[in-house]
């Protein structure tokens, strides 16, 4: 027999499908061709559906269909169904759900931002504040609390009469929960449902769009949560905690649940957030690299630039590791992660009466002034796992009464506190190996629990292994302000090279995420252990997952005070404008080394709001200039058309490098040639008659040369392009190596600063 599977207005003749193949479903994606529609069916979504029911009996396996994102459905199907898919003309590509991660106060004074008004000097305060109540931060994540203080509507006026939004009700959601700041807040799970995740077996996550995490809480307050007097986490970071834009709107879609992130529940998340009506999305997750057809959050946020929308997404937790990042796409701001000025001292004193610096956040009633026992349980052949303090790796009377030295790694730093306090340990020493080097992140641990760094953690461990009777006391430092040097770069923030495309350098600009301070859900502890049962309205956290919503609200407010830029404008002006150096006068830092930080781990620099509301000038770009881009990568014409879904599209116009897209930073190649050259254009945002002159540092084996030197800019909106050509000298450059530099056009007003990455394929001779 035969089925008949109604694709192109043709009857395709395909095999018939077995309805007792027993082969496992799984959710797959499924890319169409949007022009292909047979006249019979009045709508894509009809004609979805009859596609899926051809192959299928079951009347739940349509999962999701994609309407502005994608142009296809996501559907249960075993491996048969889809191989036929893939058979039909119709189809442009079949692709297996994919699992992506979540990239898990003070900040807004450290960033300058005293209010969403004391940025915008020149400006009438009356047009800025309805405007930025105009804007609406779209945030995917792990859901909302609504009963939290910094969605409290009580100074909003109405709702913006664009939003085409609503709130999804639950079992433990009403719609009635939002109002006028937490405008919508929706939740999709049938990926997570159709890959083994079960409501049923969780009673602690119903259905809704409720955050039971706490992580979609903290990212969404941290964009535009209103300002809460007297937040605290126990006592810690004490004060008013306020997101970035505190007059914006926020909408929350839940489309990561206990088991991470699926692709068809993110897109189906961006689908809607598009004809929703969001101005920023918000982003605090990913995976890894992949060519961007095949990339689902790179393919959405592709549709959303197209309709104006700044996409903010996190650049990954894999520092300090090379070519680590996530969410690399041009269309999208990559957000890595720095420090604050704030710190949360602790200290371990030994017995020998060396005393180490540490950081935690243990809020408890501590160890008293007794010094203990102190005990670490490396195995002796390196092969054990208790040093490590692994559930189940501690013998409790090895441990019990001591404090113990758990060196970082593998497990969450919270839960080896858990471990050794379940073991019977008052104490722990939470002691950093090369892989984090110095970087210090506090956490709230269950017992009194300090964080050292690498060089002082092997002083302790030493000191632990060769004294016969050694000791320990730890004590806790409360809320430190004024930290120097801040900011510096988060040894776990991820890094480049950009490996999907070498030519753009990313990630463009770093943010504060370490120790941040923000809304939390009320249904976990501030640890997030099922074993934790305090409970807090606020939490610090670390992350990119923290510094992606950071460059969220600050892109609304450049939003409002400027409606009529694009995302790409938007973008150049955070990052030409961003700093590199730290406050203490010298170049940023990096955590994981103490050496000094690159583009590859800081991008342009740490975002300075209060510069970017008036660049001077911007790199802009167009949806024809990233289409050019990527008929320039190489991609057959399908997988042009699977990201920007234009059903007659050709790549007539495409750049000769992707490198030659007008970006605000540079990313050379020496490879087979040694002269690279790039012309780039400039638009004037600033007032008229502006001059500008370039200024030009690089390493001494490139030269670096630029035409014009000088920019006059006769109108506010005029265009100027220049040429600049880098040269790779002859010299002893290591292939596989790399160096930096930058150019900026500047004046008396302004200076728009783009860093240089360079690398060497191969040897110049």
């Amino acid at each position: 027999m035969a089925s008949f599977f109604f694709f192109t207005g043709l009857l395709l003749l395909l095999p018939c499908l077995s309805l007792s193949v027993t082969a496992a479903k799984q959710t797959y994606i499924v890319h169409m061709k949007h022009q292909a529609k047979p006249s019979t069916f009045s709508t894509h979504n009809d004609w979805y559906a009859s596609s899926v029911q051809s192959l299928s009996s079951s009347t739940d396996s349509l999962l999701y269909t994609y309407n502005t994102a994608y142009n296809g459905f996501a559907a249960s199907l075993d491996p048969d169904q889809a191989q036929a898919l893939r058979q039909s003309d119709a189809v442009l590509g079949v692709y297996e759900d994919t699992l992506y991660t979540l990239h898990t106060t003070r900040s807004p004074q450290f960033l300058g931002i005293s209010s969403d008004f004391g940025l915008l000097a020149g400006y009438s305060k009356l047009d800025f504040d309805k405007a930025s109540l105009d804007v609406i931060i779209g945030v995917l994540d792990t859901g909302v609390w609504p009963e939290s203080k910094s969605f409290d509507d009580s100074a909003m006026p109405e709702v913006p009469t664009k939003w085409r939004g609503q709130c999804e009700s639950g079992p433990d959601f009403s719609p009635k929960l939002c109002n006028k700041k937490l405008i919508g807040a929706r939740f999709f799970s049938k990926g997570y449902h159709m890959a083994g995740g079960s409501f049923s077996k969780k009673p602690n996550e119903p259905e809704s769009p409720r955050d039971y995490d706490g992580h979609g809480t903290h990212t969404a307050s941290t964009a535009a949560g209103v300002p809460v007097a007297n937040a605290s986490l126990l006592g810690y970071a004490s004060g008013v905690a306020r997101g970035m834009a505190t007059h914006a709107r926020v909408a929350t879609y839940k489309v990561c649940w206990k088991t991470g992130c699926f692709g068809s529940d993110i897109l189906a998340g961006i689908d809607r957030a598009i004809q929703d009506g969001v101005d920023v999305l918000s982003m605090s997750l990913g995976g890894g690299s992949a060519p961007y057809y095949r990339d689902t959050i790179a393919v959405g946020a592709f549709a959303a630039m197209e309709k104006g929308i700044v996409v903010s997404c996190s650049a990954g937790n894999s520092g300090p590791t090379k070519a680590s990042l996530a969410n690399v796409a041009p269309w999208i701001l990559t957000v890595g992660a720095g420090t604050l000025d704030r710190d949360f001292p602790a200290y371990v004193f030994l017995g020998n009466k060396k005393k180490a610096t540490g950081v935690s956040l243990y809020s408890g009633n501590g160890m008293g002034n007794k010094p203990v026992s102190l005990v670490y349980n490396k195995g002796s052949n390196g092969s054990s796992s208790s040093n490590l303090c692994l559930p189940g790796s501690l013998q409790p009377e090895l441990v019990r009464g001591k404090v113990v030295i758990c060196d970082r790694g593998i497990n969450a730093r919270v839960e080896k506190g858990a471990v050794v306090r379940d073991a019977g340990g008052v104490g722990m020493i939470l002691a950093n190996t090369a892989a984090s080097g110095e970087e210090l992140v506090a956490d709230s641990h269950l017992l009194p629990a300090v964080a050292i760094g690498r060089r002082m953690g092997d002083i302790v461990r030493e000191y632990a292994k060769t004294v016969p009777n050694p000791t320990a006391l730890l004590t806790f430092g409360g809320t430190v302000l004024n930290v120097r040097p801040s900011p510096v770069v988060a040894a776990f923030s991820s890094r480049g090279p950009n490996m999907v495309t070498p030519q753009i350098l990313k990630p463009d600009v770093i943010g504060p995420g370490v120790n941040i301070l923000a809304a939390w859900t009320e249904a976990s502890g501030p640890t997030e252990l099922e074993k934790d049962t305090r409970r807090t309205k606020f939490n610090i956290m670390s992350g990119t997952s923290m510094s992606c919503p950071h460059l969220s609200g600050v892109a609304a407010l450049l939003k409002a005070a400027h409606p009529d830029w694009s995302p790409s404008a938007i973008k150049s002006a955070l990052m030409t404008t961003a700093y590199v150096v730290d406050n203490t006068k010298s170049p940023l830092h990096d955590a994981a080394d103490g050496r000094l930080s690159t583009p590859w781990a800081h991008g342009s620099g740490h975002v300075n709001p209060q510069k970017a509301i008036s660049p001077g000038l911007v790199y802009d770009a167009s949806t024809e200039d990233y289409i050019a881009f990527l008929c320039s990568l190489g991609y057959t014409i399908e997988h042009v058309k699977a990201i920007v879904k234009r059903p007659n599209i050709t790549c007539t116009r495409k750049f000769n490098t992707p490198g030659e897209l007008n970006y605000p930073s540079f990313s050379v190649l020496f490879g087979d040639q040694r002269v690279v050259r790039y012309t780039r254009e400039l638009t004037n945002v600033g007032p008229a008659r502006s001059l500008y002159n370039v200024t030009v540092d690089g390493p001494s084996t490139v030269g670096i040369s630029v035409r014009p030197k000088r920019l006059l800019f006769r109108t506010v909106g005029e265009k100027k392009r220049y040429t600049v050509t880098f040269v790779a000298k002859n010299g002893d450059q290591k292939m596989g190596g790399a160096a930096f530099g930058s150019i900026v056009w500047g004046n008396a007003q302004h200076q728009v600063r783009s860093p240089v990455a360079f690398s060497w394929t191969q040897l110049m001779s």
